[in-house]
């Protein structure tokens, strides 16, 4: 092979970059564990004996992890007085949980992989799927911990809205099907919004439904219940209204689940399509945002489509043109893309 240095030097300079970023994941998760973020939000410049003092941890481990943090970006360092600061916008990324930048749950879901690593590199040899339940349970906490905040900021205020008359018979009083609901964060927030409607989480995942009941009960919601369902035999009376949040890609049989939600749905009834963002062709999803759904979808979403029947594999990439065949393909006639956002494009369908 000849190799041209130059390019050689700056693609082992990406990597290092790559190598670093990796590594600190677990730092991160350390840190929104041990509340050493939270700890420093707001905090001015502080020593790495003051940290540890203020969070119950050891100074040695502290030292050298306020060290990476800095050579990361993610804290600055004052050399003068051997101090640490995060600055304002790192502290609504990393310690803010309420904050629609809030990232700690993203480095759950990382966590979670790289455990599955092995079940991965098997589905890669054999073509089987690995289960959005054979995954391990920091997956489910880390998706409710990075999805909620994205919901909480967008879902009521702009997302509702832009389905038209959907809000107000929302505020009137319908019956909402939110299936795949996970950790139950869309249908609570939506239920907390408008207290006259009813509204019914569904999700195949027995564990995730168990924690969406307490997290209800927690929150003092009353017009909200959860039941284990998959998107193909969700039950209940018909519904005016069904949301799916990032998740009908993931299903084997998304056409399947389509011609099921139309069977459900009263007539006049509206569907909301929550999706990542994604452009119809591959080369215009080459770059960062592309870069991790793409990734998320090859350790996440196509092995869980793959392990259900038809196993389509839409990922998490597919774009509107493929959802769109996919909704009118089950009798939808009418689809159309009702906002975006830089993450999530969302689409509405109508019998």
């Amino acid at each position: 092979m000849e190799i041209d240095q130059d390019k050689l030097h700056e693609f082992m300079g990406k990597m290092v970059g790559e190598l670093g970023a990796a590594m600190n994941a677990a730092l991160i998760l350390i840190g929104e564990k041990l509340g050493l973020y939270k700890a420093m939000a707001g905090a001015g410049p502080i020593s790495s004996e003051e940290l540890a003092k203020k969070t119950g941890t050891d100074e040695r481990y502290v030292r050298e992890w306020l060290s990476a943090q800095a050579a990361g970006g993610i804290v600055t360092y004052d050399a003068a007085s051997k101090k640490f600061t995060l600055p304002n916008e790192q502290a609504m990324a990393l310690a803010v949980e309420d904050s629609p930048v809030y990232m700690p749950g993203a480095f759950h879901i990382v966590s979670a992989v790289i455990k599955d690593e092995p079940k991965l590199t098997e589905a890669f040899r054999t073509g089987d799927g690995v289960g959005w339940d054979e995954h391990d349970a920091s997956l489910f906490l880390g998706t409710e911990k990075f999805f909620r905040p994205n919901y909480a900021a967008n879902l009521v205020s702009a997302w509702i809205p832009a389905l038209g008359a959907v809000e107000a018979k929302l505020k009137e009083g319908v019956r909402v099907a939110d299936v795949g609901c996970g950790h139950g964060a869309s249908t609570i927030l939506m239920a907390q919004a408008y207290p006259k409607s009813q509204f019914v989480g569904f999700d195949y995942h027995g564990p995730s439904i168990g924690f969406a009941r307490r997290a209800a009960a927690r929150a003092g919601v009353k017009n909200v219940s959860f039941e284990v369902a998959s998107a193909q035999d969700f039950h209940g009376e018909p519904y005016d209204f069904v949301t799916f949040f990032d998740c009908l890609h993931d299903m084997g049989d998304p056409v399947g689940a389509a011609r099921h939600v139309r069977e459900k749905m009263q007539p006049g009834g509206s569907w909301m399509i929550v999706e990542p963002f994604a452009h119809d062709a591959l080369e215009k999803n080459l770059n960062p945002v592309g870069r991790v759904f793409y990734a998320a979808s090859t350790v996440i979403c196509t092995p869980a489509s793959r392990a259900q029947e038809v196993g389509l594999c839409l990922g998490a990439q597919a774009g509107e043109a493929r959802m769109r065949k996919v909704v009118t393909d089950a009798g939808f006639t009418n689809f159309r893309r009702a906002t975006e956002t830089p993450f999530n494009l969302v689409y509405e369908a109508r019998a």
